[in-house]
């Protein structure tokens, strides 16, 4: 039986890995549940998950979740703080770690599991995009097993030969990577008209079901950039070997090309189960809960190329992997702080480019061989971030 933190548990990623490993019980069992704020959600899910610890970063939601938890004499421990959620993540009690805490935030409890060998299962693209060198040389000292559960990565992974080596595309007969993307709701829209979007018309999200931030950035395609510096560590490749084909109907949700001339795809209907429920228990298959694929009612799949200058961040994202260093995680901490901005009303949506372009121009380039650089990179770039709103 495998022991399972998940990491943003109240979160749609997390309550998706819970849906899994109820309907395996005999598999799989919560060890320790963590998130933010939402005390109230965190309650129904001890309730129904019993783990042996349940932590909110937040204190004021851990002393409500404490009383509620004692009120009804639940036997789960709660505990508050940073360092709690690193500790359920590096526990010897857990092997499986579920990283789905979106942003920096999800950084250091994503580090500690990687540092105590953990099944890490990378929900929080972050890890990678933030810290890359650092995160994958915790991977290796710590003999961390890495399993990708962004729908293209893990559509990528399974479509690799087993064989498959970190860095060795050639090897393998591998000759590109290919990352699907809906296009989101924007694709089609004149581009004058995209100055007045609201946050409304961007978090609705025509396939997926996903939180307002990670919403917001598939409309302005970053979220496909921060994916195209995901595979570049979590495969190990350059930046001309991953391309982004937009594929309005999310059914093929990632492709690999080989030297023959073929291309293998990972089919699907938009489900997350789908691959956390094959990372959590690879390299075997079991039920997701999911709807079949239904070929006949699906009909047609299409394919376009990506307009830069639609999806600007899409191109600074691709820049900031070739430029280096730190660049993407200033590229990150600078989106961070622009798509709030844009939720809170406070910065016009064509605008989210703009202040990700000018930070990258503006925080000074470094090499990131530390926690405490990544850390120092992300708060310089969040305040020059915020100074250009």
């Amino acid at each position: 039986m495998r022991c399972v933190t998940v990491l943003g548990s109240t979160g749609s990623i997390g309550e998706s890995t819970l849906d899994v490993l109820a309907r395996h019980p005999a598999r799989f069992r919560a060890y320790a549940l963590v998130a933010h704020t939402r005390a109230d959600k965190m309650l129904e899910q001890v309730r129904a998950h019993r783990p042996d610890v349940a932590v909110m970063v937040d204190a004021s939601a851990a002393q409500t979740l404490e009383r509620a938890v004692r009120a009804e004499g639940l036997p789960t421990r709660v505990a508050s703080g940073a360092e709690a959620a690193c500790e359920v993540a590096a526990h010897r009690a857990c092997d499986t770690v579920m990283a789905a805490i979106v942003g920096a935030a999800g950084l250091q409890p994503t580090l500690a599991a990687a540092q105590a060998g953990k099944r890490v299962l990378l929900a929080n693209k972050e890890a990678l995009v933030m810290a890359g060198p650092v995160f994958m040389a915790a991977v290796a000292e710590g003999g961390a097993e890495l399993l990708p559960i962004d729908s293209e990565h893990n559509a990528i992974f399974q479509s690799l030969p087993r064989s498959f080596a970190r860095g060795a595309l050639e090897a393998s007969g591998v000759t590109r990577l290919l990352l699907t993307a809906s296009g989101g709701p924007f694709r089609a829209t004149p581009l004058a008209q995209l100055a007045g979007i609201t946050p409304e018309q961007a978090v609705a999200h025509p396939n997926w079901v996903m939180g307002r931030k990670i919403s917001v950035d598939s409309a302005t395609m970053m979220n496909k950039g921060l994916e195209v510096i995901e595979a570049h560590w979590l495969f190990g490749v350059a930046a001309e070997q991953i391309e982004v084909v937009i594929h309005p109907q999310s059914v093929i949700h990632s492709l690999v090309a080989y030297a023959d001339g073929s291309v293998i795809a990972q089919l699907g209907n938009p489900d997350m189960r789908t691959p956390i429920a094959y990372a959590l228990d690879y390299p075997e298959r079991i039920a997701a809960g999911v709807t079949p694929l239904d070929l006949f009612k699906t009909a047609q799949l299409s394919f376009e190329k990506p307009d830069l200058a639609r999806f600007p961040c899409l191109r600074l994202a691709y820049e900031a992997l070739k430029a280096g260093e730190n660049a993407t995680a200033v590229l990150n901490a600078a989106n961070e702080v622009a798509v709030q901005a844009f939720l809170d009303r406070q910065l016009p949506y064509m605008r989210i480019a703009d202040v990700v372009e000018k930070t990258l121009e503006r925080v000074p380039r470094s090499p990131l061989t530390s926690l405490a650089q990544v850390l120092a990179t992300d708060a310089a770039a969040r305040e020059m971030a915020g100074s250009l709103l």
